[in-house]
């Protein structure tokens, strides 16, 4: 199969990996077909409409100028899959909450639609980030199962994992470095020479396994490194010290004369709690490949230091209210950012979403805010009015803004804020008659 403009593209999934890998295609003439469960979804992309609240530039612009193009289309259909000579899975791969096991039910559904719709000589590629050995233990036996056609024979496979972050959607798919797997030497070459007309940076070459291993590997490392950050903010807390100014001169260290930042000692950023569809489940999909072989003691140890933050928050929450004399029982709480990443509507595994359980069990009133999620998009000061507490749990630039005098009117005596971005100054805050606590900065 060569790559010609008259390849047809199917993308199974139309989210933040698969709508933008889409619309590049189509862009660069290539016929494509967009499948997707969802019909209101499908609809606004058909219309030329972008799907995604929450600021990415280009993309908006990118819809309409494809939808103009005419040569993308949105569908519920999986029989179009027949009609593609390459089809790219992008479909969420959750883990289990209780066991932390993949959760292949998106991925399973899936692939066993598109091998009943498979002719012969597609090549499939799989972007969604899975766990170490799953190409060889679930793509293909699937695939060949439901086809009756045999990898590398029939058709063919390959694991080109995606590298995306809200925010740099367009950009990360074009300038980032990509890492392809193919189950043999064809499908990496075809995948490669398709791949070039979308990404500008370097694609290398590997086999299927260690493509799955980098993925979820380079997401660990993140997660491990954010861990630490979150224990120096926890240590320096104890001990009465600044975290963000510790990291600030941690990640000074370079020698003299010299401009360059040593990446080596660059500590992230601390937080109230780490989301998104990535780094939380991908530690974990990462240990699962190795399933009774090693028992893993830092991946772990890092996951559970990053899903104890939200509770942490919590935990200052309830020292500013004993720090005022009152209880939370019957107050009023703000909570600022729904969504897992700063200006973006992306709130899959949010930590908002299990302070939310831990202060509903009070008997607490909440009120959350966000100007990109629709359910929460109401006026800041109207959700501010009254409130005893103002949480800060997503960086967005709108929070960045907050005029403090005008809002402390708003709210009741005694006023708290728990800044779980470094959002606030805690000296401003305090002299304006703020209760703050911040994560590394009580």
């Amino acid at each position: 199969m060569k790559i010609l403009k008259d390849t047809t593209i199917a993308v199974c999934g139309l989210g933040y990996v698969g709508l933008p890998v889409a619309l590049l295609f189509a862009q660069a003439g290539f016929k494509v077909f967009g499948v997707n469960r969802g019909k209101e979804k499908v609809a606004k992309i058909n219309l030329g409409k972008n799907p995604i609240e929450g600021k990415e530039p280009g993309l908006k612009e990118l819809i309409k100028t494809v939808h103009h193009q005419g040569n993308f289309e949105a569908t519920t259909d999986p029989k179009i899959y027949h009609q593609a000579d390459v089809i790219i899975v992008a479909v969420e791969t959750p883990v289990e909450e209780e066991t932390h096991e993949p959760a292949y039910v998106a991925m399973r559904s899936a692939l066993k639609d598109i091998g009943q719709n498979l002719k012969k000589g597609t090549l499939v590629i799989v972007e969604s980030t899975i766990a170490p050995g799953t190409m060889k233990k679930v793509v293909k036996p699937i695939l060949e199962q439901e086809s009756g056609l045999m990898v590398n024979k029939g058709f063919l496979l390959a694991n080109c994992p995606e590298r995306l972050m809200p925010g740099f959607l367009l950009e990360n798919i074009q300038n980032y470095n990509r890492v392809l797997g193919g189950m043999n030497q064809k499908a990496s070459e075809i995948a490669k020479k398709l791949y070039k007309y979308i990404i500008k940076s370097e694609i290398e070459e590997t086999d299927c396994l260690t493509a799955e291993i980098v993925k979820s590997g380079e997401n660990t490392y993140r997660d491990v490194q954010i861990a630490f950050a979150n224990e120096m903010a926890l240590l320096c807390e104890a001990m009465g010290a600044n975290v963000w100014e510790v990291r600030r001169l941690i990640n000074n260290c370079k020698k003299r004369g010299d401009t360059r930042v040593e990446a080596l000692r660059q500590m992230h950023l601390p937080g109230a709690g780490v989301g998104g569809h990535c780094i939380p489940k991908d530690s974990w999909l990462l240990i699962y490949g190795a399933k009774d072989l090693i028992e893993p003691r830092l991946i772990p140890l890092s996951r559970h230091i990053n899903d104890f933050m939200p509770r942490h928050t919590f935990h200052l929450l309830k020292d500013a209210f004993r720090e005022i004399g009152k209880n939370l029982e019957g107050t009023k709480i703000a909570v600022l950012g729904y969504a897992y990443a700063g200006n973006s509507d992306d709130a899959r595994n949010t930590p908002t979403e299990p302070l939310l359980k831990m202060i509903n069990r009070t008997q607490a009133e909440v009120i959350v805010h966000d100007p990109f999620i629709q359910d929460y998009k109401k006026p800041l000061e109207e959700v501010l009015k009254g409130t005893q507490a103002l949480i800060l749990m997503t960086d967005h630039d709108q929070y960045k803004k907050i005029d403090l005098k005008k809002i402390k009117k708003l709210m009741r005596a005694k006023p708290i804020i728990i800044d779980g971005r470094n959002i606030f100054d805690k000296e401003k805050t305090r002299k304006l008659g703020f209760v703050y606590k911040g994560i590394g900065n009580i």
